[in-house]
């Protein structure tokens, strides 16, 4: 799926007319010639695709965060996978206005930056993560990562957001990341540790344990390359596939 499938961003286009364009051979955009849909519900269609046209070309990864229902952001992903970024956070504990962010890692691109409390994590760094990436993957993120970093660090998120868990559930996979890693085979080098365990690492790591704050970035790290395996996954089995929608009818 690639954001040129799609046309539900369109005003009075849900899922069942979407559908209803692919099944007739209109799988992307440059396939829309007006059939299938009303002359008013065209025309706006036509606008959208103009409009997205040359979002997308542009890489203005923010229309397509405003126009895109959040739930289907993950349709991002194809176009904006070499600039995706996977975040993951470690707290001292639960409550954004008590507790403190110890560690964040990003990967994007392949490569894993990980910035550190009271070395190398500040708003400015964090921020220029942030904005360096056209589409955010997180697991859980929209009710505790990032509201977490908007709190402490005053930053904000332009790009389209994939929260893991809701199209995981879409998909019958529960839990938390390392449950839902298990199920669907996904290994790590620290399968033990648990966000517990990352708050015991940080105060060993304070008390002098340089060790400790190894296996923490570590286990930090892991979350975020594991996001990746998952995204790719859930890309892969989510529905709707225009293609497949289109075989299917030809062949009735």
């Amino acid at each position: 799926m690639r954001i040129e499938n799609s046309f539900i961003p369109v005003e009075g286009v849900g899922e069942t007319t979407e559908r209803r364009l692919w099944e007739a051979g209109v799988t992307t955009w440059d396939d829309f010639d007006g059939d299938v849909v009303s002359d008013r519900k065209a025309d706006r269609i036509f606008e959208f695709v103009d409009t997205a046209r040359d979002r997308l070309r542009a890489v203005d990864a923010r229309y397509f965060r405003d126009t895109f229902p959040s739930g289907t952001h993950w349709r991002c992903y194809e176009d904006f996978r070499g600039e995706t970024c996977f975040l993951d956070i470690e707290t001292t504990g639960l409550d954004q206005r008590r507790d403190d962010v110890t560690v964040v890692s990003c990967h994007r691109g392949g490569e894993t930056t990980t910035l550190v409390a009271d070395r190398d994590l500040s708003a400015d760094r964090l921020q220029r993560e942030l904005d360096a990436a056209n589409l955010l993957v997180t697991f859980n993120g929209k009710r505790f990562d990032v509201p977490f970093l908007e709190t402490s660090f005053d930053v904000s998120v332009d790009a389209p957001h994939v929260d893991l868990m809701y199209p995981c559930r879409k998909l019958g996979l529960t839990g938390g990341l390392k449950t839902i890693e298990r199920e669907v085979g996904i290994d790590r080098d620290r399968p033990d540790l648990s966000g517990e365990d990352a708050v015991r690492l940080w105060r060993e790591y304070q008390r002098g344990d340089e060790r400790a704050l190894e296996t923490l970035v570590s286990y930090n790290r892991d979350d975020t390359v594991n996001m990746r395996t998952l995204m790719e996954l859930v890309a892969n089995r989510l529905e709707p596939d225009p293609l497949a929608s289109a075989t299917t009818t030809s062949e009735r």
